[in-house]
């Protein structure tokens, strides 16, 4: 493996030296790309330069093994550094694995409420409670785009960035079908009722990612509409872009300024048209990814909460967890960290690796 992998040592001196040149330092552009560059390969240098140290040792040991006062320790350590290398690398494979671009972005995510009426709306607040708390216990910032909500307080729809490094290749997983099992707060005879909400999970895009022509746009104003708020349907704050060649639509209307509106609202359509880029170049490769995990298509049910058993259940890797509670108040790393290893499987199966 080590001699394959022989260009990580100078290509992380070349960086150290690229990074403290002070031509380089000035292109702040170029820096970041580097620095960028250099904070994924460390880890890899970091494993590769332990794997050597490993094998160094292990070798060693293994000339010992005849020595009739050595001998017994010699195997003893070579059973150690065997399960060492082995794990050292499992690492360097998923290591190796091919980076999504998209994995250190912020992300926009839209929940709508689906079957189930009113009871539908409230299991959408629940979702956007779950993920401002998950949000929260990863240091990230929410920031509220759109939302249209019912008299009870449920979410018809509603979009949000959550803004932190990382947040896009943790919260991926959570596009589709989520679905609630319950007795509504509604329902007076305490009959269990099935209501589903749909998430999607987006990259949130830079300008560089996807190139917005203005005379592509149609931008209407209106007045704000809503529960409580003291400029709803005062002022001509609210904000509906139109990209007129592929017809996405965006509201915001969570400012009362118009122009933070108008900002919001195209973060939310440069993430919808980068999707849709991306959905095209990468359709072949779409179908055959993530087989276990899931498309992560909005239309597939990949999770049910069942607040009857306490439980949830993830349909994707048939995962179970009955900490309903705690998952719901964003504690949701176990079954997050089981998707993306089962993920990061499927990548080493295609790629003809033995599995991590």
């Amino acid at each position: 493996m080590l001699d394959k992998l022989d260009w990580v040592h100078p290509r992380m001196e070349e960086l150290g030296m690229l990074l403290s040149d002070p031509s380089v330092v000035q292109d702040q552009e170029k820096w970041r790309a580097l620095m960028r560059e250099h904070s994924q390969l460390e880890p890899l240098d970091q494993a590769v330069t332990r794997y050597a140290r490993l094998s160094s040792g292990r070798e060693e040991a293994q000339a010992m093994l005849d020595d009739p006062d050595m001998g017994q320790m010699a195997r003893e350590e070579l059973s150690a550094l065997d399960a060492e290398l082995e794990k050292t690398e499992r690492e360097i494979k998923l290591l190796l694995l091919p980076r999504d671009p998209d994995d250190d972005k912020s992300v926009v995510m839209e929940i709508r409420s689906g079957a189930g009426g009113e009871e539908a709306a409230l299991f959408g607040t629940m979702l956007m409670r779950m993920y401002t708390r998950y949000a929260e216990r990863h240091g990230w910032r929410v920031e509220m785009m759109d939302a249209n909500m019912t008299e009870l307080g449920g979410v018809k729809e509603a979009v949000f960035v959550i803004a932190g490094e990382g947040a896009f290749s943790r919260l991926r997983y959570e596009s589709g079908v989520h679905r609630v099992q319950r007795v509504p707060v509604t329902e007076s005879n305490g009959k269990r009722q099935t209501s589903t909400a749909t998430v999607a999970v987006l990259p949130e895009a830079q300008e560089v990612d996807v190139k917005i022509d203005p005379g592509d746009l149609r931008i209407d104003v209106y007045r704000a509409s809503g529960h409580g708020g003291q400029y709803i349907n005062k002022t001509d704050s609210a904000v509906r872009i139109t990209h007129m060649p592929t017809g996405i639509v965006v509201t915001c209307q969570d400012e009362k300024s118009q122009l933070k509106n108008k900002e919001k609202a195209m973060r939310v359509l440069r993430a919808r048209l980068y999707e849709k880029l991306q959905a095209q170049k990468d359709e072949d490769y779409a179908q055959s990814r993530r087989k276990q995990v899931g498309t992560g298509d909005r239309s597939e049910r990949i999770r049910t909460y069942n607040f009857n058993e306490g439980r949830v259940t993830d349909h994707r890797i048939g995962r179970t967890v009955y900490t309903i509670d705690a998952f719901v108040d964003g504690d949701m790393d176990e079954i997050i960290d089981q998707l993306i290893y089962e993920d990061q499987q499927e990548q080493l199966k295609a790629l003809g690796m033995r599995g991590a």
